[in-house]
């Protein structure tokens, strides 16, 4: 049973900041080549200064403060101030351009953005500058061009600039019920809903998280996931905060960034999606010194996680979590059991999970049903659709993920596909996901994503999209004889066959499969 959970934790986190050494060192940060270093004291006197910087512009408790920042030291000053003065954080993905960003800042009603005047070549001031006629709340722009910590005039667009009243923003500090951040789904539907989570739900999912994984004040927390995403903020940010622990701060990816991050600043944990560990893994010379690598965002192939673990010589578990219910299952990296590969991990401590029929009683131990949850990190609602919420949630509170899954007699989860996302052939339903990972083994295959497509007779097919390690003839049937092999029925076999340079992915790296149906649909049409 989940256990009550009143404790005003957050409070307390903001407030054990004080506690750690001022000295000893809280951020990497790998934007440049000579990386740019804050201790723990730095921290919190510029998160301070800019906590007064944003009292200044007159933000109030409860409102929604928006910046759209990489993975640099701002953005973690930026969320701490914000949460000094009892606002609530809402983070916008780098990666989002006009349509999307126009969208958060009319739901969120923010009457300021923090954003940098450039990244990676694109132009944020002009696009916001683009934007400003159709924002009708927006009120003050903070463009930081200045990326020296030192810099307290310019910095964080001069925010930071002025000595701060701290008894003013003391008496602003948040409690456990009061809003914390609001994040946006990250579209793998295509309809974004705007996920409100509270102080206390927070520090009791990254509580939770430091118990199961076993992390301390030593480790290194290496960040190279978007701040603006849950597995960053939290996982990343937050945890080695929690922890009074260095994190390291990876804005661009590549991996000759991310060796540095762990064989030179000496990272020993990280939690990210697949791409990230299959990229590190399969670099001709792997980076060495993890502790921990959490996978998280899509099922890890158990291929692939025996090759990472053997390359870089660290433990390798899979967990699953969503930004509505934060993580909940995740294998022990101090287990020897084989299922830490291939499943999605076991419940975490004070949280319960369960599979289910469509009406909600559990099915027995390896049967598929719907996979349910129930944790104190659960979110508060979703921005206004407080409608949406409920009919999120069942009569006992669970939350309803959306996902099928299968739990062994031990209690390993195993996430088999999604509600929305199985391929029904003529009433049979095909086990997209254990088919994908046979896929992801074979030797040409790079990365694979199986889609209904839609067909006059069956209701749909099973098309295979599939990207190649390297260019060669492959067709149909080499995945058909293949899964022959793997003594698969005929009736899960692709039907067809879309060769693709990349899957569509969303920034922390799930396939967006609802654009891989579009296409398919779309192309059956034109060849109609």
């Amino acid at each position: 049973m989940v256990k009550p959970y009143n404790l005003d934790n957050q409070q307390m986190f903001l407030k054990q900041l004080d506690k750690v050494e001022p000295g000893k060192e809280a951020i990497v940060d790998l934007s440049f080549e000579t990386p740019i270093k804050l201790t723990y004291g730095q921290l919190e006197d510029l998160a301070n200064r800019t906590a007064q910087g944003l009292i200044e512009k007159g933000i109030r408790p409860g409102e929604f403060v928006a910046y759209i920042l990489p993975n640099w030291w701002e953005f973690i000053v930026a969320t701490l101030a914000i949460w000094k003065i009892g606002a609530t954080a809402c983070p916008i993905l780098p990666a989002l351009r006009d349509h999307e960003v126009s969208f958060i800042m009319k739901k969120s009603k923010s009457r300021i953005l923090i954003f940098p005047e450039a990244f990676r070549r694109f132009q944020y001031e002009t696009m916001i500058d683009r934007l400003s006629g159709d924002l009708p709340y927006l009120e003050s722009k903070v463009v930081i061009k200045s990326r020296d910590p030192y810099d307290i005039k310019n910095c964080l667009g001069g925010l930071a600039v002025n000595e701060p009243h701290l008894e003013d923003i003391d008496k602003r500090m948040p409690k456990s019920e009061t809003n914390a951040q609001l994040l946006f789904t990250s579209g793998t539907t295509g309809e974004p809903k705007g996920v409100i989570q509270t102080h206390g739900s927070l520090s009791f999912a990254v509580e939770a998280h430091r118990k199961a994984l076993g992390l301390t004040e030593n480790d290194i927390i290496w960040v190279p996931s978007p701040l603006a995403h849950q597995t960053g903020f939290l996982y990343g940010m937050i945890a080695a905060l929690n922890l009074g622990a260095k994190q390291v701060l990876q804005p661009k990816w590549d991996v000759k960034t991310a060796r540095a991050a762990i064989e030179e600043h000496g990272a020993t944990f990280v939690q990210a999606a697949m791409p990230f560990l299959a990229d590190i893994s399969r670099d001709p010379h792997p980076p060495k010194g993890l502790r921990i690598f959490v996978a998280t965002g899509s099922a890890v192939p158990r291929q692939l996680a025996h090759d990472a673990t053997a390359a870089l010589e660290c433990k390798v578990v899979g967990g699953w979590g969503s930004t509505e219910t934060c993580l909940v299952s995740v294998n022990s990296p101090y287990s020897d059991d084989e299922r830490i590969w291939g499943t999605d991990g076991k419940v975490i401590e004070g949280m319960e999970m369960k599979v289910t029929d469509e009406e909600g009683n559990e099915v027995p131990a390896g049967i598929e049903g719907m996979y349910r949850v129930k944790t104190p990190a659960m979110f508060k609602t979703y921005l206004d659709h407080h409608d949406w919420y409920e009919e999120s949630i069942d009569e006992n509170g669970f939350f309803m993920t959306g996902d099928l899954a299968v739990m062994d007699e031990d209690g390993y989860l195993k996430i088999t596909g999604r509600v929305k996302d199985i391929v029904n052939r003529g009433g049979e339903k095909i086990p997209v996901a254990e088919i994908e990972n046979l896929l992801y083994q074979h030797e040409n295959i790079k990365d694979a994503a199986i889609v209904g497509m839609p067909d006059p007779r069956l209701g749909e097919r099973i098309c295979a999209y599939v990207t190649l390690n390297k260019k060669t003839d492959f067709s149909l049937e080499d995945i058909t004889s293949y899964l022959d092999s793997k003594n698969v029925a005929k009736i899960y076999w692709p039907e067809h066959l879309e060769l693709i340079d990349e899957l569509p992915r969303t920034i922390t790296g799930k396939v967006q499969k609802y654009i891989l149906r579009e296409m398919i649909a779309d192309k059956l049409q034109i060849k109609s």
